[in-house]
């Protein structure tokens, strides 16, 4: 999937204040053959573009020059707001791989778990080396295939794009099912018994009663 953005060229001497109060966000693209170039974009539209495709879709951008083929590298969000206020797009380099984490996708329910085990989830991303028109929005992880204590999936198990080279370790666990224990909790004395443990070291220390002379 690819997605395109309209963009405009920017003054980097322009105030990124002033831009945000007109409904427009700062931004720059850069990559290994083209220099940081400062652009502006619609608001609404760069939100919406980056609930879309969050960092593993090609965007294309257009209004800036030759269009390029971009993945969004880095976002500024308001800590108050939760509003983007500033995002990095990194041209990709035609014919060239990209190395980039993918997150992956839990799908299903392990029977394991049904059975009252404990599914643990180890990974939530794994990095590849891929050609950009092959790039997975996500990787899917089947965990019906969970069904005993000790079933697992690895980093290797998973369906990748035919291009693409897996970079995190193979035989890395991803999600995995461990036996569940039931903690037994000790009984608690009875108050009688709670009450002779307490007097016995008293009873001990006392000291013995003086002879008469």
């Amino acid at each position: 999937m690819i997605l395109t953005l309209d963009v405009k060229p920017r003054d980097s001497k322009e105030s990124k204040d002033a831009l945000r109060k007109s409904g427009t966000i700062p931004a720059v693209f850069y990559g290994p053959k083209e220099g940081a170039t400062p652009i502006a974009i619609n608001a609404r539209s760069l939100e919406n573009i980056w609930k879309a495709a969050g960092e593993t879709t090609i965007i294309t951008l257009r209004g800036a020059g030759e269009e390029k083929d971009t993945l969004i590298k880095d976002v500024q969000v308001d800590p108050v707001t939760g509003a983007l206020v500033h995002a990095d797009f990194y041209v990709l380099e035609k014919g060239k791989k990209i190395t980039l984490n993918i997150p992956l996708e839990f799908v299903g329910q392990a029977p394991a778990e049904k059975a009252g085990h404990i599914l643990v989830k180890a990974l939530h991303e794994i990095e590849i080396e891929v050609a950009p028109a092959e790039i997975p929005h996500n990787l899917t992880i089947d965990l019906s295939k969970l069904e005993n204590v000790g079933d697992h999936v690895t980093a290797g198990d998973i369906a990748l794009p035919p291009s693409a080279t897996l970079l995190t370790h193979a035989e890395e666990i991803v999600a995995s099912i461990t036996a569940f224990h039931e903690e037994k909790q000790e009984a608690a004395p009875a108050p009688e018994a709670a009450a002779d443990a307490a007097a016995a070291p008293a009873a001990e220390e006392a000291p013995a009663p003086a002879e008469e002379k």
